[in-house]
């Protein structure tokens, strides 16, 4: 804060005060000082306003309101750039929060982070912890129930681009993960964008309506351009994050038109790091949490 706006917040907040005080004071001192019959003279429907003085325990009310805005001022920042005599601020206060959860949490935390993910989903208490840090952090993109959105897996269909095992799934979420579909429209051309896009829908069991010749065409194409991440089956490859192209699970749509699009001009996915937002111990649970959605406890 510059010094200028500290001085502003000083002087008006102290003119206020001392305004509010002196309108308290002139007003109390200018009223009678006995109970009276008389009216103020104003008639609200009807209804006439006696002229009597503001009640006394109404007025050190006034007053006890003013003395605590002052005490506060003095004790909490609130006054420019003045730290408050106590020195509190509200970033202490988070980190005090945190470090009173973290002592309240961490012997737990630490069991749950010793106990091995296919064990750790036979505990509903730390799947459900493991659910909670999911809704908070994860939920964004994948959705509550874990079903995914456009463009975000579904982790609950196993269906996997990384692999869907417990170190798989834990390296994912601690490390993120960058995937790169390249654009092949320049390379291939407009026609062979069509004929790679209905290729890969028949994969799927899509029926595309395209002609024999403009399949065999496709799959050539497929054979030179694509398989070495998809592989000449089309079913992926989890090293590289290339999904499988047969199961009919989409990333981006399976219409024509979005099949091209994805083909045309290429696709990015970034899935963030969370190993230093999260800790270890969170990741963790997070992990079993996921593993659980395809894998119920026996």
């Amino acid at each position: 804060m510059s010094n200028f706006w500290h001085w502003w917040i000083v002087l008006l907040t102290t003119a206020c005060l001392v305004l509010v005080t002196w309108v308290l004071f002139s007003t109390r001192k200018a009223q009678r000082k006995e109970m009276t019959e008389e009216t103020t003279g104003h008639a609200y429907d009807g209804i006439e306003e006696y002229d009597n003085p503001l009640p006394h325990w109404w007025f050190i009310m006034f007053i006890a309101t003013l003395v605590f805005t002052v005490g506060y001022l003095i004790l909490y920042p609130g006054m420019g750039k003045w730290e408050g005599v106590l020195g509190w601020t509200q970033v202490g206060e988070l980190e005090r929060d945190q470090q009173k959860h973290e002592r309240k949490y961490a012997p737990e935390f630490a069991r749950y982070a010793a106990t091995p993910i296919e064990e750790l989903i036979k505990n509903p208490k730390a799947l459900k912890m493991g659910e909670r840090v999911f809704i908070n952090n994860c939920a964004l993109c994948h959705g509550m129930d874990a079903g995914g959105n456009f463009g975000f897996p579904n982790l609950a269909d196993n269906d996997w681009l990384y692999g869907g095992t417990p170190d798989a799934i834990k390296a994912t979420i601690a490390h993120g993960r960058q995937g790169q579909m390249p654009a092949w429209g320049a390379v291939i051309g407009d026609k062979g964008v069509k004929q790679v896009a209905s290729y890969v829908r028949e994969l799927s069991s899509i029926d595309t309506g395209a002609s024999e010749a403009d399949l065999v065409t496709g799959k050539k194409i497929f054979n030179t351009t694509c398989a070495v991440c998809h592989n000449a089956d089309g079913t992926g490859n989890f090293a590289l994050g290339a999904p499988n192209l047969t199961n009919n699970v989409w990333l981006y749509g399976s219409s024509q038109a979005q099949v091209e699009y994805t083909i045309r001009q290429g696709r990015n996915g970034v899935m963030p790091p969370w190993d230093n937002i999260l800790g270890d111990e969170k990741v963790h649970l997070v992990t079993a949490y996921v593993y659980s959605l395809t894998h119920k406890a026996e």
